[in-house]
């Protein structure tokens, strides 16, 4: 593994940034069942950039090697900070197109707690490849700033797609495409729920 890609406990320094804000009162995972993932990536212009994301243990070593592999193919991701940088708020955080994993919360329109909420789910330039539901008759688009990238038609950047490099790693590593489900679709979403119980 390359050096500057690090997988480490999450330390009382990196707790204090998530506590109250991604890990949250009720939480079904422990801070010793996450790690915090240091990771290069490059943006569209081809910048070098430093990146961090939490995530479940079980998934830590695959992401590494994932975000790895993008980073030597110059895969572009503008940006993957904690989602504490937004004080947690998912909206704000997919606005900014931010990459992100672990975060305490429930699914959109229900009660379950998100994979996220595990830390077994990750989010890739999420403000181009959005959330979209229709409810009660009505698209729902997430980050509500999205919608001129709903239509998988266009042509745009940081678009996801199924051929693409980002959806054959994941898959390669036994992650699951949002993008793939039928009633809704979720093009930024790639998880993994084995060994989860909700």
């Amino acid at each position: 593994m390359n050096k500057t890609f690090r997988i480490s406990e999450v330390n009382a320094e990196i707790f204090s940034r998530m506590d109250g804000k991604s890990f949250k009162v009720g939480c079904p995972v422990s801070p010793s069942e996450l790690r915090h993932l240091s990771i290069l990536h490059r943006n569209l212009s081809g910048d070098i950039l430093e990146g961090e994301l939490v995530c479940n243990v079980k998934i830590a070593t695959s992401l590494i090697k994932i975000f790895e592999r993008l980073y030597e193919a110059s895969y572009p991701i503008e940006r993957v900070r904690l989602v504490d940088e937004y004080d947690a708020d998912d909206e704000m955080s997919m606005r900014d197109n931010n990459s992100s994993c672990f975060n305490f919360r429930r699914v959109s329109f229900t009660d379950r707690i998100s994979l996220h909420g595990y830390g077994m789910a990750v989010d890739i330039n999420p403000l181009y490849n959005p959330y979209v539901k229709t409810v009660n008759g009505k698209e729902v688009v997430a980050p509500e700033t999205a919608v001129d990238f709903v239509s998988r038609e266009k042509k745009f950047p940081y678009k996801i797609e199924r051929s693409d490099l980002c959806c054959r790693l994941f898959a390669e590593y036994g992650f699951s495409w949002g993008g793939d489900w039928n009633d809704e679709k979720d093009y930024q979403h790639f998880f993994v729920e084995e060994g989860i119980e909700r």
